[in-house]
């Protein structure tokens, strides 16, 4: 049990990785929810990471999960490790018995690794909760308090994010998980392709795919009409399921403001919800509503996505708030990965078809 005794005690924070996002997004984050959270404990297999992070919060720092998992100052953990810890890493946190995790998208990489996790939380009691940070911006939240029918009549449904060259966005904010190694990319290589439509996916559309599938009750039959890589890296994505049209676009270009957009349509009405970067901290998002000849905007609103996942975390592990249904998160995994899938299926059948007509010309 915690030494800090006193009625008014702040939940304690475990980070499990202490890179750039959780310097730069985390920490400032916590650091203005003192009256709700306390950074104890800070984990990163790199010793000097860990202990001059730790230093920076007054935390306890190690290089070991075990060390983390064990230490009683820690109530809810936070895990920021690269991705294909990440399943692991809760299941563990699960069995320690935490109040809560807050995990880094994507929380899993396939459906078994997702519905291992789900048992588990339900088995230990412990709430799970998956930083996709649109999702807790005060701006999402005040269109879905508004939004009425628009998500059952909706048509069109489109994410447009576009951003300024950044390395270090590109390796670590977005997590992007097939950045090729070095060098200019061999932008004829399929496989190049493939992989950076893959981490287009996984890494920046993922932060509205629960947007959109939340205007999607058909979402199981999604299916991908167009997939296009945009150099040096960005993507267009056209998909339809059999009631909605959806596009994904993104591109990272010198000459263009930051702009990240959620709109979707339907014949009487339009939601449009401008998002911040995310790897700045830049406030809320900003919603408008369209309808016939009246515009209604909610917004700016005095804190951004990150700090409300927080928020919600911390009113999770006292059991002031429910936590989202394991099914919700499952499926938010799920479309994105069954995105993915199909998107590099098209880039393959496409490729195949050009080889063939090349084939056919030589012929």
């Amino acid at each position: 049990m915690s030494s800090h005794t006193d009625a008014a005690r702040t939940l304690g924070v475990g980070i499990l990785g202490a890179g750039p996002v959780t310097q730069a997004i985390h920490l400032p984050s916590l650091a203005r929810l003192g009256n709700l959270l306390t950074v104890r404990h800070i984990m990163d297999v790199d010793p000097a990471v860990a202990e001059s992070v730790a230093a920076r919060v007054g935390a306890t720092h190690s290089t070991s999960i075990d060390a983390l998992l064990g230490d009683p100052e820690v109530d809810v953990v936070a895990i920021c490790s690269p991705h294909q810890f990440h399943a692991a890493q809760v299941i563990a946190a699960c069995r320690a018995g935490k109040k809560a995790v807050l995990c880094e998208k994507p929380f899993a990489w396939n459906a078994e690794e997702a519905a291992e996790i789900s048992e588990v939380s339900e088995e230990t009691g412990v709430p799970i909760i998956v930083g996709a940070m649109h999702t807790f911006d005060p701006g999402w939240l005040a269109a879905e308090a508004n939004w009425g029918s628009l998500p059952e009549t909706a048509h069109t449904i489109r994410s447009s994010i576009v951003l300024p060259p950044n390395a270090r966005f590109e390796d670590f904010a977005t997590e992007i998980i097939t950045r090729p190694a070095g060098g200019t990319p061999d932008y004829k290589d399929v496989e190049v392709i493939k992989g950076m439509l893959r981490g287009g996916i996984m890494g920046l559309a993922i932060h509205d795919l629960p947007l959109v599938r939340r205007f999607t009750p058909d979402f199981e039959e999604v299916e991908v009409l167009e997939a296009r890589h945009v150099r040096p890296f960005g993507y267009v994505i056209s998909l339809r399921t059999p009631t909605r049209t959806i596009e994904l676009r993104a591109a990272m270009n010198n000459t263009w403001k930051p702009e990240w957009s959620f709109e979707a349509f339907s014949d009487e009405e339009a939601v449009r919800i401008d998002f911040t970067p995310s790897y700045v901290q830049a406030g809320s998002a900003v919603t408008t509503f369209s309808r016939r000849d009246e515009t209604t905007v909610h917004g700016p609103f005095d804190h951004n996505g990150y700090e409300g996942e927080w928020r919600e975390l911390a009113a999770i592990a006292t059991g002031t708030k429910q936590p989202p249904s394991a099914q919700t998160l499952i499926d938010d995994l799920t479309f994105a990965l069954d995105i993915a899938e199909a998107t590099v299926a098209a880039v393959d059948a496409d490729h195949r078809a050009q080889q063939a007509v090349r084939e056919g010309a030589h012929a």
